[in-house]
C-alpha cells in the first residue's frame, strides 16, 4: 500500500489525500490530527461528469481518504518552510507529495504526475479549492459555536436576555439555514436548498452591522472619559457589554459560514465552471467583513489601552482603581482575542501590567500627577502647602512600612 500523502493548499487550509494510516501518521507527527476533519473527494465526481481527462484523474481518487486541515499562521509557515509546497497552474493553489523513503520518516518528494495525482488537471484543482472553501466555512462555524458557549457563560442574566432578544431578529434565517445544513448532510438537492436560504442573508447582515456599531459606541464611551474614577466605572461596566456584542457577532459569522456552504453547493451544481471565481469573490467579501471587525475591535482595544495608561500614570492616589481597570482590561482583551482566533485575525498589542505602588512613588511623573490632583481638590489658600506636603508624606509612609495606602 502506498505511503504517499498528497497535499493541496490554498494558503488558508489544506486537503490531505492518501491512505488512512499515512495520513494519521503525518498529522500525528505534527500534532495536527485532532484538528483535521474528513472531506469527501467523491463530490468531485458531481462537479465533473464529463471529460475523459478529468475522468482519468478522478479514477480511484474518490475511494481514498482525505482530510481537511485549517491552517493557522504557524502551521502555514511550517508547511511552507519545509519547502515542499509548489505553485500549480491554478491561481492560489499549491501542491506537494510526501512519501516514506527507506526507514526514514516522511519527506517531501518531487511533485508527481500520475492518474491518482490531483495536480494533473487545473479543473480538478479548482474543484478541490471549492471543497476547501466549504470545509473552511464549516470548520470556522464549529469553532464559533464553541466560542459562543464560552461567551454565554460570561454573561449575566440581563446581558444574556439582551443577546437573545437581538438574535431573535434573525431567528427565521437561522432556522432555515440549519434546516438546509441538516438536509445537506443527508444528500439533499443543492438547488432546492439554495431556494430555501437564498433570501435570508440580509437578516444576518443587519444584526451584524448593529453589533459592530455597538462595539464602536462602547469605544466612544471609553474615549470620552479622562479621570481615573470615571474610567474605573466605565471599563468595568462595558466588560459584559463587549462579551454580549462579541457573542452576537460570533453567531452572525457562524450563520454566514453555513450559508456560504449551501451557496457553494449551488454553484457546483449549476455552474461548476464559475466555481473558482465565485470562491475567490466569497473570500474577498469575507476579508472585507473581517477588516471591519478588526477596525472596530482595534479601536475598542486602543481606547481601553489608553484608559489603562491613564490609570497606570496615577497609581499613587488610585492604586486600587488602577488594579480594577487593568484587570478588566485583561479580561476584555482575552475575550476579543478568543473572538478573533476562529476568524484568523491577529492584533499586535502588549499586555498592560499595573505599576507597583512602591515603584510609582519613586517616579517623578507619578509624583507630579499626584501633586496636581491634590492641588485641584484642596481648598484655595492652603493649596500650595497641601501640594508641597501631601506627596512627600505619602512617600515617607511607603518607605516606612512598604505598603500602599488604600486610596
Amino acid at each position: 500500500m502506498s505511503e504517499e500523502v498528497e497535499i493541496i493548499s490554498d494558503g488558508d487550509g489544506a486537503v490531505l489525500k492518501g491512505n488512512e494510516s499515512a495520513l494519521a501518521r503525518f498529522l500525528k507527527d505534527h500534532e495536527w490530527l485532532p484538528k483535521a476533519r474528513p472531506v469527501s473527494l467523491a463530490r468531485l465526481n458531481e462537479m465533473f461528469r464529463s471529460g475523459a481527462d478529468v475522468a482519468e484523474t478522478l479514477s480511484g481518487v474518490a475511494e481514498q481518504s482525505a482530510l481537511y486541515l485549517k491552517l493557522t499562521p504557524e502551521s502555514a509557515r511550517r508547511l511552507q518552510d519545509a519547502g515542499g509546497l509548489m505553485k500549480t497552474k491554478t491561481k492560489g493553489i499549491s501542491h506537494a507529495m510526501l512519501g516514506k523513503t527507506g526507514d526514514h520518516t516522511m519527506k517531501w518528494l518531487q511533485v508527481q504526475d500520475g492518474p491518482l495525482s490531483l495536480a494533473t488537471n487545473p479543473a480538478v484543482l479548482s474543484g478541490i479549492g471549492g471543497l476547501m472553501s466549504q470545509a473552511a466555512q464549516q470548520a470556522e462555524a464549529q469553532e464559533l459555536k464553541e466560542l459562543i458557549v464560552k461567551l454565554d457563560e460570561k454573561l449575566d442574566d440581563v446581558r444574556r436576555a439582551q443577546k437573545d432578544e437581538v438574535l431573535a431578529r434573525m431567528r427565521t434565517a437561522a432556522a432555515e439555514i440549519q434546516e438546509a445544513m441538516t438536509i445537506r448532510e443527508h444528500g439533499g438537492d443543492p438547488k432546492t436548498l439554495w431556494d430555501k436560504v437564498s433570501k435570508v442573508s440580509g437578516q444576518i447582515t443587519n444584526v451584524q452591522e448593529n453589533a459592530l456599531a455597538a462595539l464602536g459606541a462602547l469605544a466612544d464611551k471609553v474615549e470620552s472619559k479622562e479621570k481615573t474614577g470615571q474610567l474605573r466605572k466605565v471599563v468595568r461596566e462595558i466588560e459584559q457589554d463587549v462579551a454580549m456584542q462579541l457573542a452576537i457577532l460570533a453567531r452572525c459569522f457562524e450563520l454566514h459560514d453555513e450559508f456560504h456552504v449551501v451557496e457553494l453547493d449551488h454553484v457546483i451544481a449549476t455552474a461548476p465552471e464559475n466555481l473558482g471565481g465565485h470562491r475567490a469573490g466569497l473570500a474577498k467579501a469575507g476579508q472585507i467583513r473581517r477588516d471591519e471587525v478588526l477596525a472596530r475591535t482595534s479601536k475598542l482595544m486602543s481606547q481601553l489601552d489608553r484608559a489603562g495608561e491613564i490609570v497606570n500614570a496615577n497609581i499613587i492616589l488610585h492604586s486600587r482603581a488602577a488594579r480594577d481597570v487593568v484587570g478588566a482590561l485583561k479580561v476584555t482583551g482575552e475575550l476579543v482575542a478568543e473572538f478573533h482566533f476562529p476568524l484568523g485575525i491577529e492584533i499586535a498589542r502588549e499586555e498592560l501590567v499595573t505599576v507597583p505602588w512602591r515603584e510609582a512613588v519613586k517616579d517623578s511623573r507619578q509624583l507630579k500627577s499626584a501633586g496636581r490632583e491634590v492641588g485641584v481638590n484642596v481648598l484655595k489658600g492652603g493649596a500650595a502647602a497641601a501640594v508641597v506636603l501631601a506627596v512627600p508624606v505619602v512617600k515617607a509612609l511607603s518607605q516606612k512600612d512598604g505598603k500602599s495606602p488604600e486610596v
